[in-house]
């Protein structure tokens, strides 16, 4: 929560809901940075005060075979909006990842695409089960009402892992989907993601 949270009783916020990685937990984005970049950003008001919600999946199956997904949206995302004070609309409502987490939040920011109005996918392996159907989503979504996207991965990253980023971001450009891309210098590890968790936040909250 935003340090402001309970001073502002009668105010609402938007929520980043952020998952971690294939092989870690919730605890991961808390590693890197996550809580503390918040309070120094929003503190000194360079970033406008709203919740992070980092969400645990303990399994490594595609979305048909993990219950991750439909968990978050029949359960989590109400039971957040009902116990904490969020801002209603889709607009404030943003969902991202780091690799595994990359995954989710681009099925689920495309699938579900009326619940989120941003999706960040940092160091994105596609999930081989939507590699047939991404592109049907993309084409069902308005223009006008496509989520603010930002893509970014290192370019020493596992080969598997950068060609697919680079598929999807290419298909993106191919169907003049604006979106945000960044081959930063780096590997798929926790040192490239904490070297932008700030630049992350600060992409998130850009609109708020």
């Amino acid at each position: 929560m935003p340090p402001c949270y309970d001073e502002q009783s009668d105010r609402r916020f938007p929520v980043l809901f952020l998952f971690h990685g294939q092989g870690y937990t919730h605890k991961q984005w808390i590693r890197l940075g996550v809580p503390e970049t918040c309070d120094a950003l929003i503190t000194s008001g360079e970033l406008p005060p709203f919740l992070v919600v980092m969400p645990h999946d303990s399994i490594w199956k595609q979305p048909s075979e993990d219950g991750f997904g439909q968990a978050l949206l029949e359960e989590l995302i109400p039971w957040v909006e009902a116990n904490y004070r969020t801002l209603p609309g889709r607009e404030y409502r943003a969902i991202g990842g780091l690799s595994r987490g990359a995954a989710w939040a681009v099925h689920l920011g495309l699938s579900q695409w009326e619940l989120f109005g941003a999706i960040g996918a940092h160091s994105l392996p596609v999930f081989l089960e939507d590699v047939s159907s991404i592109d049907g989503w993309i084409d069902q979504i308005p223009i006008e009402s496509f989520p603010r996207l930002y893509m970014d991965i290192g370019d020493h990253d596992r080969p598997e892992v950068l060609e697919s980023a680079i598929w999807f971001e290419e298909l993106l450009t191919e169907k003049d989907i604006p979106h945000e891309w960044h081959l930063f210098s780096g590997e798929h590890d926790e040192t490239y993601w904490h070297s932008h968790v700030e630049q992350y936040l600060r992409w998130y909250a850009a609109e708020w």
